[in-house]
C-alpha cells in the first residue's frame, strides 16, 4: 500500500511528483540514471515529521521532455514551482549524485530558500582528482552507447553493478537497472553533456546552512575521498560514510540512509 499521492505540476513541461506527510518542506533530488521512485524508501520516513516530495526532474520518468539543452537554471525555476505548488518559503533539500548539483546550483540562485542540503554521492569537485582526458572517455563511453542505439534494457544490465557495492544483493542490482533502464534517451545525453561541461556551482567554503554529506565507501562515480573533501571544506558540515555501500547510497543502504537524514532534519528542523 503506498502512502504518497502523485501529480504533475504545469505548465509545459509538466513535473511529476509524489509527495506524501505534512510540516516543512523536504524535496528528493534523483540522480542521472533515477527517477521518483528512487526515493519510494525515504517517502514514509519522512511523512510523519515532514511534506516529503520525490520528483521526475525534466526529461525524466513522468515528467515531460524538453527542447534544447539540458539548464541548471531552468530545474532551479521548475523547483520554485515545486515550493509554491507546497507554499514553502524555504526547503530542506536532499540531492544524490546530479540531484546533489541540482542543490549546490539551486542554493547558488536562491539562497534565502534553502535550509538545510544533503549532499549524497555528488562528485562536484570530482575534477580534481580526475584528469580531463579520462572525464572526457567516460563521457564518451556513456554517451556513445547511447547514440549508438544500444537497447536500454542491455546498457542498464551493464551499468547497473558498478553503481553499487560489490556485496549489493541482486535485488538492489536489479532495481539500479530498472531505473537506468526508465531513462529517456535523449534527456540522459543532454545531461551527460552539461553534467560534464557545467562548473559554476557555489565554491563549498562559501555555504552557510547545515550540510550533511553522505558517501559510500565503495562509490566508484564519487569516491569516498571525495565525500571527506566536501565535508571538509563546507563549514560545520557533518559527514556520513557507509560501508559496503556503492553510488545509490538511499537505494543500497536505505535503514541507514533514512536514520541519517532524519536525525540531520529534525535537528535543523524549521
Amino acid at each position: 500500500m503506498t502512502i504518497w499521492q502523485t501529480e504533475r505540476l504545469g505548465p509545459a513541461p509538466h513535473i511529476a511528483i509524489d509527495y506524501a506527510g505534512s510540516g516543512p518542506l523536504v524535496v528528493l533530488l534523483h540522480g542521472v540514471g533515477g527517477n521518483r521512485g528512487n526515493w519510494h524508501d525515504q517517502l514514509p520516513a519522512l511523512a510523519p515529521h515532514f511534506t516529503a516530495v520525490a520528483w521526475d526532474a525534466r526529461g525524466w520518468g513522468e515528467s515531460d521532455d524538453y527542447d534544447g539543452p539540458m539548464r541548471f537554471a531552468d530545474i532551479s525555476d521548475d523547483l520554485l514551482r515545486v515550493m509554491k505548488r507546497f507554499r514553502a518559503k524555504r526547503v530542506h533539500l536532499v540531492g544524490l549524485s546530479m540531484g546533489g548539483r541540482i542543490c549546490l546550483d539551486f542554493y547558488r540562485r536562491h539562497t534565502e530558500h534553502v535550509a538545510t542540503m544533503v549532499l549524497a554521492g555528488v562528485s562536484v569537485g570530482l575534477h580534481d582528482m580526475v584528469a580531463p582526458e579520462k572525464r572526457k572517455e567516460a563521457l564518451d563511453a556513456r554517451r556513445g552507447a547511447f547514440l549508438a542505439g544500444k537497447p536500454l534494457s542491455e546498457m542498464a544490465r551493464d551499468l547497473a553493478p558498478s553503481l553499487v557495492s560489490p556485496t549489493a544483493s541482486p535485488e538492489i542490482v536489479g532495481r539500479a537497472a530498472e531505473s537506468l533502464a526508465a531513462l529517456h534517451r535523449d534527456s540522459y545525453i543532454k545531461a551527460q553533456e552539461t553534467i560534464t561541461a557545467h562548473t559554476d556551482f557555489i565554491p563549498y567554503n562559501e555555504i552557510v546552512v547545515p550540510v550533511l554529506v553522505i558517501g559510500g565507501e565503495d562509490d566508484s562515480v564519487a569516491p569516498p575521498a571525495l565525500a571527506r573533501h566536501i565535508a571538509a571544506e563546507v563549514p560545520n558540515a557533518r559527514l556520513a560514510l557507509l560501508p559496503e555501500c556503492g553510488h545509490l547510497s538511499n537505494i543500497e543502504k536505505p535503514a541507514i540512509f533514512n536514520r541519517l537524514i532524519l536525525d540531520f532534519l529534525r535537528e535543523k528542523r524549521r
